[in-house]
């Protein structure tokens, strides 16, 4: 296996800090938009939607909305990002809930997935009722185009979660079609988080265009990024086991690279534990061994920064600010996490 040597004290490690610091008050009414639109008198609604929500995570989409439309000049003393940055988490978060129940997760972010405590039946119905929730909060904000791309992103979503479900396991998924799965279920919504910000400030020219571009390509990036990581992560770093994607047979650009690059007994092997899923207990170990060998995750890693590179150039629209820096560091961010 490769030797990682510690860069700690040599280069500053990006984050998402100064982003935050510098979005601290919208998100902070996020939160409360999101604790008062949770409500119902269904207990379990509220309860299941709160596990949800405060297991943790960046919120990096709904922080993406109130960023981008902090960078088009939006007023400080309106609202209608909040309530779409809250949109935004519920489509996520809806999301979440049924990836859980379709890939019979136990974990997410180091704790149980919703499904594991209440049920498929729950978390399924909790889910609809945040895309009803989601829908709520768009028609609040009274404006057709944006109701179109969010419906829109919501609509693709489910299209990539089909696709991906209909490609799983077939070793013989070329890249192509595993990027067009990556762009519908995770990048779609990132791109529809920065676009959305410039819609609302009233920018729907060049700004826009430079937004949706920065958040589609920061999204595959995010993807490429998680799916390497399951095969050279930490678990600590993950909340959830190594190998999870391999255990369940998923198609990542890992694997298709992989088997592409391997002889006769590699494919073979690659075809026994993710077409047949017929695993034995050191078969993870070999995978990461052969991803080693044909540098499979560190061109996965490589294709990340391609589209990091991509979704920065994107941002050259803007005109130097704290803000614009805040999320060109994002971006490293969503690659580098890996060290």
């Amino acid at each position: 296996m490769a030797t990682v040597v510690s860069l700690e004290g040599k280069r500053k490690v990006p984050g998402l800090e100064p982003l935050l610091a510098l979005c601290a008050d919208d998100m902070a009414r996020v939160d409360r938009e999101i604790l008062a639109r949770m409500r119902s008198p269904v207990a379990l609604i509220p309860e299941l939607a709160q596990h949800l929500v405060s297991a943790g995570g960046k919120r990096l989409r709904p922080l993406l909305t109130v960023a981008a439309a902090r960078l088009c000049g939006y007023p400080a003393d309106d609202d209608r990002h909040i309530r779409l940055a809250t949109c935004v988490e519920f489509i996520h978060s809806a999301t979440l809930l049924h990836d859980d129940v379709v890939d019979v997760s136990v974990l997410r972010r180091g704790k149980p997935t919703a499904n594991s405590v209440w049920g498929d039946k729950a978390s399924v119905l909790v889910g609809d009722f945040l895309f009803t929730r989601a829908f709520e909060l768009m028609v609040d904000v009274g404006a057709l185009d944006i109701l179109g791309v969010l419906s829109r992103a919501s609509s693709t979503i489910a299209e990539g979660e089909v696709l991906q479900l209909v490609t799983q396991r077939d070793i013989s998924t070329p890249e192509a079609t595993y990027l067009e799965v990556i762009k519908a279920k995770t990048a779609r919504l990132f791109a529809a988080s920065a676009e959305v910000g410039a819609m609302v400030a009233g920018r729907n020219g060049a700004e826009r265009v430079a937004l949706e571009s920065f958040g589609m390509n920061l999204g595959i990036a995010f993807q490429l990024v998680d799916d390497a990581l399951d095969y050279a992560g930490r678990e600590a770093q993950l909340g959830k086991s190594i190998g999870d994607d391999f255990r369940e047979g998923k198609i990542t650009l890992p694997v298709i690279l992989a088997f592409l690059r391997g002889g006769a007994v590699d494919r073979e092997f690659w075809k026994r534990t993710i077409q047949a899923l017929d695993q034995q207990p050191a078969d993870l170990a070999r995978a990461q061994c052969l991803m080693e060998r044909h540098n499979a995750v560190g061109d996965t890693f490589e294709r990340a920064r391609h589209y990091g590179a991509m979704a920065r150039d994107a941002l050259g629209l803007f005109g130097d600010s704290a803000l614009k820096d805040a999320l060109l560091e994002a971006v490293d961010f969503a690659i580098d996490r890996a060290h």
